[in-house]
């Protein structure tokens, strides 16, 4: 497993942007395919956003699609998460995860590396 580290976090108002930022170490993550899920009080874990390992395919959820971007690069060990045109309901605590291959990439069961999430609140 890796150890991976969430920063970036806080609070923004509604139509603002944060970067989130996933960091690690190990000569390896670069071939992980690395995602974005959040948690919202009394919710579920739900996927935002996917990028594979080099040269790996993005996806989006539906609700971010247009508005946040994944990016990664390689050379830090750092996978990002711009998150732009920010609502209300974009608040949660947001959590990095890593496996080398998922088989089912919208699925955080499938991920064995998780860190310990970032606070993002988006107000009114």
């Amino acid at each position: 497993q890796l150890h991976l580290e969430e920063s970036g976090g806080g609070l923004v108002q509604a139509g603002g942007s944060l970067r989130l930022s996933c960091a690690t170490s190990g000569p390896t993550f670069p071939m992980y395919r690395t995602a974005w899920f959040r948690q919202a009080p009394g919710g579920e874990r739900e996927f935002v956003a996917t990028i594979g390992g080099k040269g790996g395919s993005i996806f989006y959820s539906d609700s971010v699609r247009g508005r946040f971007t994944i990016s990664k690069d390689d050379t830090k060990n750092i996978v990002y998460l711009q998150m732009d045109s920010l609502k209300p309901e974009d608040t949660a605590v947001y959590y990095c995860a890593a496996d080398p291959m998922p088989a089912r990439v919208y699925d955080p069961a499938e991920y064995a590396s998780w860190g310990q999430g970032t606070q993002v609140t988006v107000s009114s």
